[in-house]
């Protein structure tokens, strides 16, 4: 996990390979588009990129890494999993922030109202996403011991994109 991090932290994972949806095919055969009025959003299951025609043809710009997907099963595109290993099926947010610090980066917090809350690593634009709350409903149906459901504490996304999330 520590190289996907450092590549995702830097930005460069997918510039140079994901700058369309030609491009983008390179990560596998098999995603799901869903377009929208000069926007496609191209969905891998565990990786989702955004394109956009605002600036000419549909280019890239954004990427978001779906970890809250793991834990239901298979959603891993082949080609990370041949480059990266298998993947766990939850990622603890502690263990994520102390390995973008040891790569010299700060984890800040950007909203922590909700279920959700939403921290920033301002040397990069990315933007990572704890669960808070893992039933915010109350339903009373949650069982805190079941490996097979999301944790407070668990990382539910990453989000890659100078253009949604440039510095302050």
């Amino acid at each position: 996990m520590t190289k996907l991090v450092e590549e995702i932290n830097g930005c460069p994972i997918w510039t140079s390979t994901l700058t369309s949806p030609r491009a983008a095919t390179s990560s596998g055969p098999d995603y799901l588009d869903d377009p929208g009025k000069g926007l496609l959003r191209r969905d891998y299951g565990l990786v989702e990129l955004s394109f956009s025609d605002a600036d000419g043809p549909l280019s890239c710009f954004g990427v978001s890494v779906q970890v809250h997907r793991l834990v239901h099963g298979l959603c891993v595109p082949p080609p990370l999993e041949r480059e990266y290993g298998a993947f766990a099926p939850r990622a603890r947010f502690e263990e994520l922030r102390s390995l973008i610090v040891s790569l010299g980066c700060a984890v800040e917090p950007d909203d922590l109202s909700g279920d959700i809350h939403r921290y920033r690593v301002p040397e990069s634009g990315a933007r990572i996403f704890v669960i808070a709350d893992p039933e915010p409903y109350g339903a009373g149906s949650y069982d805190v011991d079941d490996p097979e459901v999301h944790q407070a504490g668990d990382v539910w996304a990453l989000s890659i994109s100078p253009a949604w999330w440039g510095p302050r």
